[in-house]
């Protein structure tokens, strides 16, 4: 890995839009499943997926989510069970409640709190095929009380209509039924839009590639989305106690996702910068996803040297980190300093894997710098609030003037008679 100052580092990165190309050919998909329905939608999942399905094939069916359990190992079922109950408990405690304040004049204020009605979760196929994914989408949405929600994921390439057997036994242990085998940018514009077979929703969420993130910005204000998503990202702060074998594991953890992962070592000690930039090179020499990893190392990771821990903490301020790992002697005394990152894991054995898995928190956070104002993915996305106003007769009268006064300010009679209507009948 390339050790740099940080004085020297640019700490910008370009977001992918997408090539001229990619956005023409998205809208073009969007629109003719917007225009034709279910019959575009079979064109392109032949045409990309090379799968001929007809309307009646595109929703799996119950035999088929328990056939996909013979293909599946018990652990791997006992190892999502725990995961999801984890998940679930985590964010069980986020839930919010609908509230009122009687005020000393009669009015009553308040907030309604109601779960969307239904809710689309992508999910990718091949190489990308995550099963957690399925988790962390859909248990918020089940806490924040969805009533439906629907999962879309693509079948099998080559003529194969099979879904990857653990996503179909992941989603039916969450206690998701709908399923369509449909993929790409297509599906995101049928669950916006809808088709003759697919009902439309309220919110998509879940990865894609750069097809799907692009049909989800385009379908943005038919429906909302969760966010658009870029490559994954790690910044690990370590001191010179920090084990050099750990840091350099989980900065690969990262890189092995995609060629345009970035993995990061932010550190004080020159000494601990050069054996990880070792211990990296020596860990990838083993590493099943080598290329992807060495690719993603050469071209996004760096070890960025600093004078001291606390201008460290202000790199890692200023990259807003996805996932930030703080591995120095007492994490709890930096946490608090911590302005900017999606998820933080303390310690040397909080490696960001257990985050992705296990411990509960969601793996679904924000990408590219946009931990600077936005949050993981929480059960406050499968919500909508209402405001609710009951003014009393006595709260009108006292108020009444005063709202006129700031709709004629603005030019707004029309606002400012519905009061004077109501004064002059009722202040009599």
């Amino acid at each position: 890995m390339k050790i740099v100052a940080a004085q020297d580092f640019d700490l910008r990165r370009e977001v992918e839009y997408g090539s001229p190309e990619q956005n023409a050919a998205v809208k073009q998909i969007v629109q003719d499943i917007k225009n034709e329905g279910d019959p575009a939608l079979l064109r392109y999942t032949a045409q990309f997926d090379r799968t001929e399905l007809t309307t009646e094939h595109l929703r799996v069916t119950e035999e088929e989510l328990q056939a996909a359990y013979a293909h599946v190992e018990p652990s791997f079922i006992e190892a999502i069970t725990g995961a999801a109950h984890n998940i679930r408990q985590f964010h069980q405690k986020q839930k919010r409640n609908s509230w009122m304040d009687l005020q000393p004049d009669g009015s009553l204020l308040g907030q309604i709190i109601r779960p969307l009605k239904r809710v689309g979760v992508y999910v990718p196929g091949g190489k990308a095929a995550y099963p957690s994914s399925v988790l962390m989408n859909v248990i918020p949405a089940q806490v924040a009380g969805v009533p439906e929600i629907v999962m879309v994921t693509p079948p099998a390439t080559g003529g194969s209509e099979g879904i990857d057997p653990y996503i179909l036994v992941t989603a039916a242990e969450a206690g998701v039924t709908e399923i369509y085998r449909i993929g790409g940018a297509q599906a995101i514009a049928a669950l916006a839009y809808g088709t003759e077979t697919i009902e439309p929703v309220d919110k998509i969420c879940g990865p894609g590639n750069i097809y799907v993130a692009l049909a989800k910005r385009e379908v943005y204000g038919i429906v909302d989305i969760d966010s658009i998503a870029g490559p994954s990202e790690i910044v690990v702060l370590a001191d010179e106690q920090a084990n050099p074998a750990y840091v350099a594991a989980d900065l690969l953890s990262q890189a092995e996702h995609d060629e345009m992962a970035s993995a990061i070592l932010v550190t004080d000690s020159r000494e601990l910068a050069d054996r990880v930039s070792a211990e990296v090179q020596r860990q990838l020499e083993t590493l099943p996803r080598r290329d992807i990893a060495a690719a993603s190392v050469e071209s996004y990771g760096a070890v960025i040297l600093t004078e001291t821990l606390d201008e460290g903490i202000s790199v890692v301020n200023r990259l807003a980190p996805e996932h930030l790992e703080i591995m120095v002697e007492q994490p709890m005394n930096i946490l608090g300093r911590i302005e900017n990152a999606g998820a933080i894991f303390l310690g040397p054995y909080s490696s960001e894997p257990v985050g992705d898995y296990f411990a509960g928190p969601n793996h679904i956070i924000p990408t590219n710098g946009t931990a600077r104002f936005s949050s993981p993915v929480d059960v406050d996305d499968f919500i909508k609030k209402s405001s609710m106003i009951y003014y009393s007769k006595e709260a009108l009268l006292a108020n009444g003037k005063t709202i006129m006064e700031l709709a004629r300010h603005e030019g707004l009679e029309g606002h400012a008679r519905a009061i004077e209507i109501r004064l002059e009948q009722e202040g009599s």
